[in-house]
């Protein structure tokens, strides 16, 4: 899924995914806007911290599966916000949410929801960990989505400048960092420098 694009990385547990808002969306357009990640690190705690540089800020286009996907769980925080329950039939289209609620905001453990309250990166990368090991991927990490998105658009023949803009990465990194070397893309250039 397209999420998996969004920033993460293992030592500063910092996610843009747990840092984007319903403001970033533009259905119309289908894109999303990445301008900030979530951050946690023992000296300062949890914040929201923009990119490095500016190649980690930026508009993808998103496909219509991801963007039905989001828009299903919008409306049940609109739901939430208004205190409609599912399956009453009612028109969402003049309620809206606080400008700055998260997509993912943290799931409250009594009480009620705060759009604006993010998750703890270490708490979903603990969940994803648990999730990954029950469907049998005992070594899977988060992080590691990322890379192997990466590597299966540069197999499907994305241009690498296109996977590096949407990821955030300098060209070089991308290749260096996420591009594995698997048998039949070597096959592919075997069959190209055939021909």
């Amino acid at each position: 899924m397209n999420l998996a694009l969004l920033e993460y990385r293992d030592d500063d547990a910092q996610y843009a995914a747990l840092a984007l808002r319903w403001s970033d969306l533009d259905v119309e357009k289908k894109t999303l806007k990445v301008e900030r990640a979530l951050e946690y690190t023992k000296k300062i705690g949890l914040r929201f911290k923009g990119p490095k540089h500016d190649r980690h800020k930026r508009t993808i286009k998103i496909d219509d599966e991801l963007i039905s996907v989001l828009l299903k769980e919008r409306e049940k925080h609109l739901r939430i916000a208004a205190g409609i329950p599912d399956g009453v039939e009612v028109d969402l289209a003049l309620l809206r949410l606080p400008s700055d609620s998260l997509m993912f905001p943290r799931m409250p453990e009594r009480g009620t929801l705060s759009f604006s309250t993010p998750r703890h990166p270490n708490i979903v990368t603990k969940l994803f960990g648990k999730r990954a090991q029950r469907l049998g991927f005992k070594d899977l990490r988060l992080h590691d989505l990322r890379g192997t998105f990466e590597t299966h658009l540069l197999d499907q023949g994305v241009a690498v400048h296109v996977v590096a803009e949407r990821c955030g990465h300098h060209p070089a990194v991308l290749l260096e960092n996420y591009a594995k070397r698997r048998p039949s893309a070597d096959q592919h250039a075997a069959a190209v420098a055939g021909r």
